[in-house]
């Protein structure tokens, strides 16, 4: 099972993989880097799609019933598309209060979105965190 570096890299090994990064959406920082920055800073970068997470999860959470701390993260993934790239957040279960996920920016034109979807699925489920 990797931990936070092991799993970013692996994360880079993917098709038109340009940057990695595991972040705390509750925080906003990042716990963990690889790569390039699409804005030239991981740090700005955590910060912003951090706040792209919470507010998805909010939506989620006002759309459907139950739920609580330990259950699975409200939302599984984000793809966000722009005419350089995608962004894929992949949401983080954890045995604690998850508040974690997987970033990963992908050149639009060597990427593949459907094996990057499967390979995040894959990784956030056998990541290790503590």
């Amino acid at each position: 099972m990797p931990g936070i570096d092991e799993c970013l890299l692996e994360a880079m090994a993917l098709p038109g993989a340009r940057g990695a990064s595991l972040v705390d959406w509750t925080s906003g920082l990042a716990l963990g880097t690889a790569g390039e920055s699409p804005v030239g800073d991981h740090e700005t970068t955590a910060a912003e799609t951090a706040e792209l997470a919470r507010s998805a999860a909010e939506f989620d959470s006002f759309t459907t019933t139950g739920g609580g701390p330990g259950d699975e993260p409200p939302v599984e993934d984000l793809i966000v598309t722009t005419r350089a790239g995608y962004h894929v957040l992949r949401f983080v279960e954890t045995s604690f209060d998850s508040s974690v996920f997987l970033h990963l920016w992908l050149d639009r034109d060597s990427g593949n979105l459907a094996l990057a979807r499967l390979r995040l699925r894959d990784l956030a489920e056998r990541l290790v965190l503590g």
